[in-house]
């Protein structure tokens, strides 16, 4: 551990150095971060060098959301009724670790290849999300309220240097090469990659030892029953969620959108898709510190008004680059995007701790898992209703902008919805 943790900035290396649970956390988030970061990606290249067309590409996010629902909440009871959820933390690791290895597999499947790839990446996602749910079920377990903010903090800033990392090299690397043969493999490369690194952080995860246990639920349709009601009866989840959900169904909508705007209309290369993502990630790097700030005097809720609110300029910004020349729409969408994701750190470092806020011990990851259901249904569903509107509106450039037109004005809507919602329950902080 020591050894990764060295080439991290001073800061960390000093606050991990004096609290064995934080650098337990800063070498999970280093490790998870790089392995999602680089089958990230690649998902959507590979798609498209494997044969992919629009409507398969909407599938890249719809399939494993789709399926990502079917199993959240079985997972999330399933969990429940663990008492110590570590090791489901790094049972699901493994399965992770399989989906992207059956991806890396998939131009041997010949004709069959995207069909393969978008099955092995179902697997992968919905692996993804329970891994994800485990770790937050159990990261309670291991982290007292009182540090909450800052051991997330710190992972989140982590993470967030992996992200700056992480696409330029691929950006690089993909870019060097001229072949698409020699560029497939590589893709195959980075997978491959990804199993290794997550294969590091489950040894790391092995680890942790929790201070406290919760008591486990049994599984039974009574229990689910009174979990539900429960779940209803929890006014302040259930408007919480209500607010979250449509945010995100606005966020969720553009996602291939997106990449369809830089790849056709602005014509981007890998190096350059690298810079985007170098850029949102540094810009968030630099302000995480800002924003964690502002979560220690105002809580967690008021600051995340403010991503949603960053988010919101992202479509305006993509109708300006695509309706510049060639020449410059591409340097203009990564300086814009990059600003417009000032505020965004905060919907990574906040959300999690609002769930916390609005939900109990008991029943923690059966809320959780509705809640992310929740979302996985929005993006499974969003991307492709994004290129269902995308295609009515003519499929074409004129289309594309008054797409985006439609999205800013739902995101602002959203923005709107979570500030009446803070206000209405100011006294839900962290």
């Amino acid at each position: 551990m020591s050894s990764l943790l060295k080439y991290l900035p001073a800061g960390i290396r000093n606050f991990a150095g004096s609290n064995a649970v934080a650098a337990r956390y800063v070498t999970d988030g280093l490790l998870a971060a790089s392995a999602v970061n680089i089958a990230n990606s690649n998902f959507g290249l590979f798609a498209v060098r494997l044969g992919a067309n629009d409507y398969q590409l909407s599938l890249v996010h719809f399939l494993p959301h789709f399926f990502t629902l079917l199993v959240l909440i079985p997972g999330g009871l399933f969990m429940d009724s663990l008492q110590n959820k570590k090791h489901i933390v790094v049972v699901m690791m493994v399965v992770v670790m399989l989906g992207y290895f059956l991806c890396g597999l998939s131009p041997a499947a010949g004709l069959y290849s995207i069909q393969f790839f978008l099955g092995s990446l179902a697997l992968a996602g919905c692996s993804v999300a329970l891994y994800n749910i485990a770790w937050q079920s159990f990261f309670p377990c291991v982290v007292d309220i009182k540090t909450r903010n800052h051991v997330l903090t710190l992972r989140t800033r982590v993470s967030l240097i992996i992200s700056m990392i992480i696409p330029l090299l691929v950006g690089v690397l993909l870019t060097r090469i001229e072949s698409i043969n020699g560029k497939i493999i590589m893709h195959q490369v980075f997978f491959i990659s990804a199993v290794l690194l997550f294969f590091l952080a489950a040894l790391n995860f092995r680890k942790f030892n929790a201070v406290r246990q919760i008591e486990p639920k049994r599984i039974s349709l009574s229990e689910i029953t009174i979990a539900g009601k429960e779940l209803l009866r929890n006014k302040t989840f259930v408007l919480f969620t209500l607010t979250a959900l449509f945010f995100h169904m606005t966020w969720h909508f553009d996602w291939t959108l997106y990449f369809i705007g830089q790849v056709n209309y602005l014509q981007m290369n890998e190096f350059q898709l690298g810079l985007v993502g170098v850029g949102t990630a540094g810009i968030q790097l630099l302000t995480l510190k800002f924003w964690s700030r502002k979560n220690e005097r105002y809580g967690v809720v008021l600051p995340f008004t403010f991503g949603i609110l960053g988010l919101s300029l992202c479509p305006v910004l993509m109708i300006v680059s695509v309706s510049l020349p060639l020449s410059s729409g591409p340097h203009i969408f990564i300086l814009l995007n990059t600003l417009a994701h000032i505020p965004f750190c905060v919907v990574t470092l906040n959300l999690f701790q609002c769930i916390l806020l609005v939900t109990r011990e008991e029943n923690r990851s059966f809320y959780i898992a509705v809640f992310t259901s929740l979302l996985c249904l929005s993006n499974a569903v969003m991307p492709v209703a994004g290129v269902a509107l995308y295609r009515s509106l003519g499929g074409d450039l004129n289309g594309f902008r008054f797409t985006f037109g439609i999205i800013f004005a739902l995101r602002i809507i959203a923005a709107l919805l979570w500030l009446l919602w803070w206000r209405k329950n100011r006294s839900v902080r962290a």
